[in-house]
């Protein structure tokens, strides 16, 4: 966690050294601004949190495809995109429809919504969940394998779950850095 402190103290200074906006912003874009913003008040998030993620997930590119299959920006999986649009009531749902941007971040933050009710708003647990899933993350916390806490993320079980939730992290204190005003 302190190299990733000094590493974003160093990207700060150079930030405030070489023109924040200019530089910061280029290398942190936040395309979709209007959509994010709009999903996020609708569901109670954090906007900047949000871009921090996409940026994680799929350096905010809407025809992202991982390597197991998450699509667009907030690298939804099908199965659970197909599970979403059962929750909101769409009877007729195409995986493809994931790599629009509307309709991802409709669902993606629909589901974060969800994992911030489930894990008592606690935006670390939600995130790993997030990344992890649901079920993962309630047994390492009912199995005392991780506190839940920003300062034990090294507890976490899968090393891929670790670095997202540090990286989001990091992205978001840069986010909000840029952008909120």
């Amino acid at each position: 966690m302190r190299k990733i402190m000094l590493l974003l103290l160093l990207v700060m200074l150079l930030a405030l050294a070489f023109n924040a906006e200019r530089i910061g912003r280029h290398y942190y874009p936040f395309p979709h601004q209007e959509m994010i913003f709009h999903y996020a008040q609708k569901h109670n998030l954090d906007p900047y949190l949000l871009a921090a993620l996409i940026k994680t997930e799929s350096n905010f590119q809407a025809e992202a495809e991982s390597p197991k299959g998450a699509l667009g920006l907030m690298q939804i999986m099908p199965d659970t995109g197909h599970w979403i649009a059962a929750q909101l009531g769409q009877e007729e749902f195409d995986p493809r429809l994931l790599t629009d941007p509307k309709t991802n971040l409709a669902f993606g933050t629909w589901y974060l919504a969800q994992l911030f009710e489930e894990f008592n708003h606690d935006p670390i647990i939600a995130l790993a969940a997030y990344n992890g899933g649901r079920g993962n993350v309630q047994v390492w916390l009912r199995n005392d394998r991780w506190t839940g806490e920003a300062k034990h993320l090294e507890q976490i079980p899968f090393p891929e779950t670790r670095q997202f939730v540090r990286k989001v992290l990091l992205n978001y204190r840069i986010y909000q850095f840029l952008y909120r005003n």
